[in-house]
């Protein structure tokens, strides 16, 4: 397996969470602790460095010893917007680092090997990108980034108004790893009450 010391995590928080009520939803209880605590617990050792993305006041983070990264483009410009502010905090704080993984902040059970699979198949073939998948599905803010492509993100974005992941991303190519969807989907995300409470299930179950 690579090594993950010249790889940065970036925990993607910045959004406005309106399927949730709004609010931070990784602030929300689960299994007695933030849904923070769980995503940071199997991301933090994946990788050398891990920073959140959040806007607004970093302070309500305070607890989890996480440096803030808040967007550079204003108007919650959606993930690619927080792939860059980790992108931009990467090259001040961490010169060295050549990749930027990244995790949604409502994925409690994110695999354990989920940076290093991404890590292989982008070296395997020769990719800049890569992307988790389960299910038949593509989870694109799952994924590995490479540093490299820091300015043309910022180009598409300021110069382009380009949102959408999938536009920018099939640019360059990207590597796809899969991962079995049972018996739990390791990329189920907590976007409604509703899916907390499943996720709380699945947490007792386990």
């Amino acid at each position: 397996m690579p090594s993950m010391s010249d790889t940065v995590g970036v925990l993607l928080a910045g959004g406005l969470a309106r399927r949730m009520g709004g609010g931070d939803k990784c602030l929300r209880p689960l299994g007695g602790r933030p849904l923070l605590a769980h995503i940071v617990a199997r991301a933090r050792p994946q990788v050398g460095r891990l920073v959140l993305n959040a806007n607004g006041d970093p302070a309500r983070f305070a607890a989890f010893g996480l440096e803030v990264a808040a967007d550079g483009i204003a108007g919650f410009a959606g993930p690619l917007a927080g792939i860059l502010a980790a992108m931009d905090w990467a090259a001040d704080n961490a010169a060295d680092a050549h990749w930027l993984a990244s995790f949604p902040s409502d994925a409690p059970f994110l695999p354990a090997d989920l940076v290093a699979r991404l890590r292989a198949a982008a070296e395997a073939e020769g990719r800049p990108l890569a992307c988790a998948a389960s299910g038949g599905r593509t989870h694109p803010v799952v994924g590995l980034w490479s540093q490299a492509l820091r300015d043309d993100l910022r180009r598409a974005l300021v110069d382009e108004g380009l949102r959408k992941i999938d536009l920018w991303t099939a640019r360059h190519g990207v590597a796809e790893v899969e991962w079995p969807a049972s018996p739990v989907d390791p990329f189920f995300n907590a976007n409604r009450p509703e899916d907390l409470a499943e996720a709380e299930w699945l947490l007792s179950r386990a």
